[in-house]
């Protein structure tokens, strides 16, 4: 235990122990209870098509209200059209702020059309611009729907329906009305805004100049055509996302959404949220989002959905409100917002305070250490606004993290060097009990307390470097500010694995390297950090042992070749630092740092050992 090699072992073991045990304890049994909560409001739902009050559910089936477009639905005969020509089938008014440019289809009075101007698809400026929303009829339609659903009312608004615009463009502070008269008494009215990021205010109003009162119900909803191609990584939730009331945050994967019983229509499947106030629902990317967000302080029901429609699966995120009945010659008006965009942190935050949305702030995956990433997050982010460079700041902050935990690390490092002190003590005492285990432990034990040593010291710096670096890679991993940020030199995307390769050396050679061989300049520079802090502690006496550790540092190099850039900077880094400290706090205590005999001795034993294999 005394060597750190052990006690990185001890260490990460000790980590897998504690997140087993949340799983197995904590993790599992929650994941039961909202199964068993799934299974009993499914017993309480009603018909196909129709929620439990009665009332026609906004669900993507034909001739509803979130049906497709006629004729748009993907076949094997014609296959999707351009996105040019599905723009072309529906009158359109412009949208186009600082952040967003697209359009609205007047046809059906969808949010359909969303491209993000501070965002391209590479490093490179002049890549084409990341598109959010696209109209049905192209190979993934995605987009957003508004309006009213109700039995006995007449005409409603559907995807059929042609809005009148009162002007051409929306943008910032030039807000569009849109009106349409069913000819059965109601006449409807939506006044469309946008701010300069991307937050869209939608409020519905209808007005009843016919002679018998209505009873309608607004809705709201996100659908996606086809399942998008995801990550695939424990750490980031893509998919279905929401917060509902006090049910709190609710993630499904598209996998997990096609596991749910039957709701809402015929090969529907999915689970509802009734009576709930306050929060979201949408559909999450890594970095974009689009979220239909109620009237904050009125009660609806959400639900989310997988409906089969020959071989596309038409995924819904949607919101109902309460009824609202309108006399003859009444009108009756509700607010919603749809959030479609970049899952900026300070944006969501700002959204969350100034708007009132109900932690909205878990749109962004800060994961089980959110107390940690959170903070991990603003100091990076402080660093950044004061310096303009995210690598830059992922070495401060590794120093500032250094600086908090050096009376842990001292203590533990001060342990160290007393143990390798000790050590012909300790050899003598394994030589003389080497058959008597138990006088052995017992010899040590008293030699450990006399000399005022702990030998498990040495574990703290690792146990605490765990959870900082999850945290860090969960950093890296899914927020949207390290995307594209660069370093220096090669590094252009720290979110982004090192692109150099060893197998064309570095790029001298003319030709490109595998994809599946990541090992790139900085991983190679970590394994070299990391096999000098080993080298900085004499060997195990367990041959064995010495040779795991040995290869330990080369299979870590390999293992984080594939890692964003800005994890293996902070590892290389971080392991100067421990070596450095430690390199210190054992010349203090007058202990021989034996890393120039350790490297002496490792190339001796190889330059011994090749000539004996040939």
């Amino acid at each position: 235990m005394g060597n750190d090699k052990t006690n990185m072992f001890v260490a990460i073991a000790l980590s897998l122990v504690v997140l087993l045990g949340w799983n197995y304890f904590v993790a599992a049994p929650r994941v039961e209870q909202q199964r068993q909560a799934n299974l009993q409001n499914q017993a309480a739902q009603q018909s196909p098509g129709v929620t439990p009050d009665g009332v026609p559910s906004p669900s993507p089936k034909e001739g509803g209200p979130a049906a497709p477009v006629a004729g748009t639905l993907p076949n094997a005969a014609t296959g999707p059209i351009g996105r040019t020509e599905a723009l072309a089938r529906s009158p359109r008014i412009k949208i186009e702020t600082p952040a967003l440019a697209g359009s609205v289809a007047l046809k059906g009075g969808r949010i359909d059309d969303i491209s993000l101007k501070n965002y391209h698809e590479t490093v490179d400026d002049k890549s084409p611009e990341i598109v959010l929303l696209s109209p049905a009829g192209t190979e993934a339609p995605y987009y957003a729907e508004f309006g009213w659903v109700g039995a006995n009312a007449g005409p409603l608004p559907t995807n059929d329906t042609v809005w009148t615009a009162d002007g051409q463009t929306l943008g910032v502070n030039m807000p569009v009305t849109l009106s349409w008269d069913n000819g059965a008494g109601l006449v409807f009215k939506r006044i469309l805004a946008v701010d300069d990021k991307y937050m869209f205010t939608v409020r519905d109003e209808v007005e009843n100049k016919g002679a018998n009162a209505v009873t309608l119900f607004p809705y709201s909803l996100v659908s996606r055509w086809g399942k998008p191609h995801t990550q695939g990584y424990y750490v980031l939730h893509e998919g279905m996302i929401g917060v509902l009331g006090g049910d709190g945050l609710q993630e499904y994967t598209y996998d997990h959404l096609a596991k749910e019983p039957a709701y809402g229509g015929a090969n529907t499947k999915g689970k509802a949220w009734a009576n709930v106030t306050g929060g979201f629902v949408g559909i999450t990317d890594k970095y974009w989002a689009a979220a239909a967000i109620p009237d904050q302080g009125a009660a609806y029901t959400g639900a989310f959905t997988e409906r089969t429609d020959g071989a596309t699966k038409i995924y819904q995120a949607s919101v109902r409100g309460d009824g609202r009945s309108v006399e003859p010659g009444a009108t009756a008006s509700t607010t919603q917002r749809l959030f479609a965009g970049a899952k900026e942190v300070n944006t969501i935050n700002g959204y969350e305070k100034n708007l009132g949305i109900k932690q909205f702030d878990l749109m962004i995956d800060w994961g089980w250490f959110h107390f940690i990433t959170k903070p991990m997050f603003r100091a990076l982010d402080f660093f950044f606004h004061l310096l303009g460079n995210f690598g830059v700041a992922i070495l401060i902050v590794t120093f500032c993290l250094k600086l908090l935990f050096l009376p842990i690390a001292n203590r533990s490092y001060v342990s160290m060097a007393k143990m390798k002190a000790v050590q012909p003590e300790m050899t003598s005492i394994r030589e003389r009990y080497k058959d008597d285990k138990m006088k052995q432990q017992q010899a040590m034990m008293e030699l450990y307390k006399k000399e005022k040593i702990n030998p498990v010291a040495g574990c703290w710096p690792v146990l605490v470097q765990i959870p900082v670096f999850f945290a860090l890679y969960k950093v890296l991993f899914i927020t949207i500010e390290m995307r594209h940020a660069p370093f220096f030199g090669w590094i252009q995307d720290l979110a982004a694995p090192d692109p150099t390769s060893i197998v064309n050396l570095f790029g001298l050679l003319p030709f490109a390297a595998p994809d599946f061989v990541h090992l790139g300049i900085w991983p190679i520079i970590m394994g070299v950090t990391m096999f000098v802090q080993m080298k900085m502690n004499p060997a195990p006496p367990d041959p064995v042992q010495a040779q795991i550790f040995t290869f330990m540092p080369i299979v870590f190099t390999f293992m984080l070749g594939s890692f964003p850039a800005g994890l293996v900077i902070y590892w290389a880094w971080n392991n100067t630092l421990s070596v450095t400290q430690q390199y210190v706090i054992m010349r203090r205590n007058g202990v021989k740092v034996e890393l120039w005999d350790n490297l002496r001795n490792t190339f001796k034993r190889g330059s011994k050992t090749a000539p004996a294999k040939s």
